[in-house]
């Protein structure tokens, strides 16, 4: 009889095991507890370093946010922007935080979670430039962030010369000494950085592309992807999201139709 309560005990606790949701079992993290995160930490106003030396930014809240809903700690990791995709390839971190176009040849390699920012890609000029469309810098060098998409808009532009750079300050800096002629950049950084910096600098105003952006996450972690997404839709139906970007960007750069995360 003992051995009979035992084996119905142990039965129960299976098959409860079995019914509760996957998600509640594993999130798939790598360190139970703590949801790791790559970032730049050099792409104002996605990711910086604020005046405190503390890691601030569009992506650092809002995964911080995500990291709070889901009971976990978040610890950002901050490396190059060219090694995002290699080490989460390499399990080195839970997912980028990091601002990543969600385009089909990175569909291929990862999964995405839903798009939790829109914009696009914008040319920076100087003010006095005399340039008013981007099809005047056909002929001219632009700048643009390594291994980024800006690179294609920018060849598609007829840019003469197409420079790549390791941080958008230092594109800007090119700019601003007369290297460049133009930064083909994030919409939203575009214009943090001209209000920021007060340089003499303007972002022409027609849109290069259209583009939402996402956390990447290694494929195989459905139950991570679905925890990220829900937290992310919460956060957007209770304004939280639009308190933690307005201040910074003036206004909520949630999609209205996000793309959705191919599980």
């Amino acid at each position: 009889m003992r051995w009979t309560r035992r084996a119905l005990v142990a039965a129960t606790i299976a098959a409860f095991a079995a019914s509760a949701p996957a998600a509640a079992q594993q999130l798939e993290l790598l360190k139970p507890g703590e949801l790791s995160a790559a970032t730049e930490g050099t792409f104002p106003p996605f990711s910086m370093t604020d005046a405190r030396g503390q890691l601030d930014g569009l992506e650092i809240r809002v995964m911080r946010e995500v990291a709070k809903r889901l009971n976990l700690s978040y610890k950002p990791v901050v490396l190059k922007w060219e090694s995002m995709l290699v080490g989460l390839q390499a399990d080195q971190y839970d997912l980028t935080s990091t601002a990543m176009d969600i385009t089909e040849e990175r569909q291929k390699a990862v999964t995405f979670a839903d798009g939790w920012l829109e914009s696009g890609g914008r040319l920076i000029v100087k003010k006095d430039s005399g340039l008013a469309s981007p099809e005047a810098i056909k002929g001219k060098a632009v700048g643009v962030l390594v291994a980024s998409t800006w690179a294609k808009l920018a060849e598609g532009l007829g840019a003469r010369e197409v420079k790549q750079y390791k941080a958008e300050t230092d594109a800007i800096q090119d700019l601003m000494a007369g290297n460049i002629d133009g930064v083909v950049t994030d919409a939203i950084a575009g214009a943090y950085a001209i209000q920021a910096s007060q340089l003499p600098l303007t972002m022409l105003d027609r849109p290069l592309s259209e583009i939402q952006k996402g956390f990447a996450i290694k494929k195989g972690k459905p139950n991570l992807t679905r925890a990220v997404n829900k937290a992310l839709a919460d956060m957007v139906a209770d304004g939280t999201y639009e308190r933690l970007t307005k201040e910074l960007v003036g206004f909520s750069p949630a999609p209205k139709s996000p793309i959705r995360s191919q599980i």
